[in-house]
């Protein structure tokens, strides 16, 4: 009696480990598809990547967001990148682009907007590996170097 009930435990301890690396190698292999989905589309323009991990916020969001002049972020639907986040305000913060350059502002709203874990007052000015924080959200700001 002894003797089976070790076994079914091993054996449900393996199948408990296959189970796990089957899991990682499945997240890896997403990552890696989003990652080549996006160079597939061959864009050279700014973006904002999620540094979340997708599973973990209670709402859609996409890996990646490509800037345009002017994008706008919040919960309204309105906003260029909605974000369905319950500490993320109806219009949150704003990114512009000036001359070439990208800043980012925050619109006034309740929770602040983030900079390096550092709230914004002002608009100020986005260098390519800023993180930007807004409710649970952080994006990661690429500008690719001409």
């Amino acid at each position: 009696m002894f003797q089976i009930l070790s076994w079914t435990v091993r054996y449900l301890f393996i199948g408990l480990i296959y189970y796990f690396i089957y899991h990682i190698i499945k997240l890896i292999y997403l990552d890696i598809q989003q990652i080549n989905n996006r160079q597939k589309k061959n864009f050279d323009s700014p973006y904002l990547k999620l540094v979340n991990r997708k599973e973990s916020l209670d709402f859609e969001v996409q890996e990646f967001y490509d800037l345009k002049d002017v994008v706008t972020l919040g919960r309204h639907r309105d906003s260029d990148i909605q974000l369905m986040d319950k500490f993320i305000s109806s219009q949150h913060a704003k990114i512009t682009m000036d001359e070439g350059e990208y800043f980012l502002e925050d619109l006034g709203s309740v929770n602040g907007t983030y900079l390096n874990s550092t709230q914004i007052q002002d608009v100020v000015k986005l260098k390519s590996g800023d993180r930007i924080g807004i409710g649970q959200v952080e994006f990661l700001f690429v500008k690719e170097v001409d």
